[in-house]
């Protein structure tokens, strides 16, 4: 669906990697050997995005470093867009409101990394999730996203640390369940 309002399948590349996860940096280099492109495709698109204000640069050890701009005006609806092209939003509504016992829900794998992918990787925290009913809330959410769904369960956030490291996106924490 997003490829049909943006042509620019670099440009899809880069409002994931930065829009899915605020706190990414990326420069040239590093993100054309992560997106396997051209540095003058993704140049273009990282000049056209910091030209509109969507991100923005500093320099760091003689690198251009780029990061999403979350004062553009513009930044909650195209994050919100990409939330629901990945399909982040109808997962957290359809899954993981209904468990009741989620303090948190993390984005891992590659999209938190910002790289489009067919599965969606998610890792909830929590007490007492039912595995078997999060399996079945799995499956329907899936026919809905057209994305495989894969979800891990953890009882702290030290524990998903040590399986995945620092590539992983708070996306949803409930305040209740501190």
């Amino acid at each position: 669906m997003l490829d049909t309002l943006i042509s620019s399948k670099t440009r899809i590349k880069l409002l994931l990697k930065f829009f899915l996860n605020t706190e990414a940096k990326g420069y040239l280099r590093g993100l054309e050997s992560e997106f396997g492109e051209s540095s003058n495709a993704i140049r273009l698109e990282l000049n056209r995005l910091e030209e509109a204000g969507m991100l923005i640069s500093e320099i760091q050890n003689n690198k251009k470093y780029f990061s999403v701009n979350k004062n553009h005006p513009l930044f909650g609806p195209v994050s919100q867009l990409i939330r629901s092209y990945v399909g982040i939003d109808t997962v957290i509504e359809k899954v993981v409101e209904r468990l009741g016992n989620v303090s948190e829900v993390y984005l891992t794998g590659s999209f938190a990394r910002g790289i489009d992918s067919d599965t969606l990787d998610i890792a909830l925290v929590g007490k007492n999730i039912d595995e078997d009913y999060l399996e079945f809330l799995v499956q329907k959410a899936t026919k809905i996203i057209h994305r495989k769904i894969e979800t891990s369960v953890f009882l702290d956030l030290d524990s998903l640390v040590s399986k995945h490291g620092e590539s992983i996106v708070l996306i949803y924490k409930n305040e209740e369940n501190k």
